[in-house]
């Protein structure tokens, strides 16, 4: 039996399902039970129904060619997720679309939902309470921590949610669901924290300490809200243990507070970083404990230290348990990822580590881990977030990894990358895919919220010079958006 943790398949397209047949339910003895008919009045408005189609064009846009195994099959993606099948739109595949949940995080019009739910989406469109249809933009994701964060025009001010605290979860506390599992919008469903910072190893999320319940989660609910009995969100769903794709009585969500740190990050930024330690740990077994005479398995045995990295230059060495992460102790291993990665690059945190018996405090200064390279950036202008400014331009823009500054002999914060040529303007002007822009006017550009604010007030008829670097050389290059008269 495979008892691999799985993730929600909120992706799939609901058709070929087996019939449901409803059997007739027993009164129930409802005492002592808490009330969450009030919770689910005041915020079910401010949860949302999410629908991603997939036509090919992106991945074909993105250079990539379909491999042999990806026919026409609408349970295609269930074999990508849940058996690590790659799983791309084949030409002959006309039409695929994907459903999850979200919720309104702001009144003009930010949703947060998972990634998985919109990854690689051609089209994507939210369905309110009030049966109102919009058009989404895809405005950033992280992948590695599962968020994509969503924007609409509504026209108006929209109901929102209220963020609780999820650091304050205990097990045992009440927590409820809303969503949309198999295409059912506003579904509640209700249960108990079964355990809380659950991590689910290096292959799935390893930067996530999960919160894990009880509660029903269904495909189609991926991306919903978590709440608890305040009537604030929680944690937003995300995956469940199961080896037949359905519910099977374990469900974990990832904590609010890790969701609203990608939000905030992509919305100021365009991207999410994540603190980097540089060690390879292994959980402390039994041999280990009885060769290095300890008293127990807690902590992180430290196996290698990456070269030039902020372990490296606090004395960090192999063989090392480190007990406590900035004043979190270490019950096991799989702790250190999550603490390391909500850590701001550039911080000292005082971590203690215990070596040939004796304990003792080191000072490390974290440093910034690589960025997720399937991740979009906020106002990219993937397939459905083009700024207008850019949009005008007929380009795309992308965050520059740092790894490409250093082969550029660029220094850290200097320029983005052009992502995608989408339109006459720049590609008349001879620019391409991968080349770099430094500045916008004579403004430095360093992150693609900076290209935004440089490019926003582009209008029909203006030019916008651009410096631009390809390869070993830097060149001035305007770019006049044709005035349509």
């Amino acid at each position: 039996m495979n008892r691999s943790i799985l993730r929600v398949v909120a992706c799939l397209a609901l058709t070929g399902f087996p019939a449901f047949f409803a059997v007739q339910a027993q009164p129930a003895a409802a005492a002592g039970l808490p009330d969450f008919t009030g919770i689910v009045e005041r915020n079910a408005p401010a949860v949302v129904h999410v629908e991603a189609k997939y036509t090919g064009a992106n991945d074909r846009r993105r250079g990539v060619v379909p491999g042999p195994g990806q026919a026409d099959d609408p349970q295609a993606e269930l074999f990508r997720r849940f058996f690590g099948m790659p799983m791309m739109p084949s030409p002959q595949e006309q039409r695929h679309t994907s459903l999850g949940s979200g919720f309104i995080i702001s009144g003009d019009g930010y949703i947060l939902t998972n990634n998985h739910v919109v990854e690689g989406a051609d089209k994507v469109t939210v369905r309110l309470q009030d049966r109102r249809t919009l058009t989404a933009k895809v405005v950033g994701t992280d992948p590695t921590y599962d968020i994509a964060l969503l924007k609409v025009d509504a026209g108006g001010k929209l109901p929102t949610v209220n963020i609780g605290d999820s650091r304050s979860l205990k097990p045992g506390q009440w927590v409820l669901a809303i969503g949309s599992p198999f295409g059912f919008d506003y579904t509640v469903t209700q249960g108990i924290v079964s355990a809380v910072g659950r991590n689910l190893g290096q292959r799935d999320q390893p930067y996530t300490s999960f919160i894990q319940t009880d509660v029903p989660i269904n495909r189609g609910n991926s991306g919903g809200p978590l709440f608890d009995l305040a009537g604030a969100v929680v944690g937003v769903n995300s995956q469940i243990y199961s080896n037949t794709g359905d519910y099977l009585g374990v469900s974990f969500s990832i904590p609010i507070d890790v969701a609203m740190n990608a939000v905030q990050q992509i919305k100021s930024k365009g991207y999410v970083s994540r603190g980097m330690l540089g060690v390879m740990v292994q959980r402390v077994d039994d041999d280990m404990v009885k060769a290095l005479k300890l008293d127990n398995g807690v902590g992180a045995a430290v196996a290698a230290v990456t070269p030039d990295s902020g372990a490296e230059k606090a004395g960090v060495q192999p063989g090392d348990i480190i007990l406590t992460y900035n004043g979190h102790v270490l019950q096991q291993a799989a702790d250190l990822p999550p603490l390391v990665g909500m850590t701001k690059p550039g911080t000292t945190v005082p971590m203690e580590i215990l070596r040939n018996g004796k304990r003792q405090t080191l000072k490390v200064t974290i440093s910034e881990a690589e960025r997720d390279k399937n991740a979009v950036g906020a106002s990219t202008g993937g397939p459905s977030s083009a700024s207008s400014g850019s949009a005008a331009l007929g380009l795309t823009v992308q965050p520059l990894d740092n790894d490409t500054r250093k082969q550029l002999g660029l220094k850290s914060g200097q320029g983005v990358v052009i992502g995608e040529i989408t339109g006459p303007v720049a590609a008349q002007a001879g620019l391409r895919a991968g080349d770099v822009i430094l500045m916008v006017n004579q403004k430095r550009i360093g992150t693609v919220g900076e290209f935004h604010d440089a490019t926003k007030d582009v209008k029909p008829g203006s030019t916008a010079l651009l410096l631009v670097r390809r390869g070993e050389q830097s060149n001035f290059v305007g770019l006049t958006v044709p005035d349509g008269k």
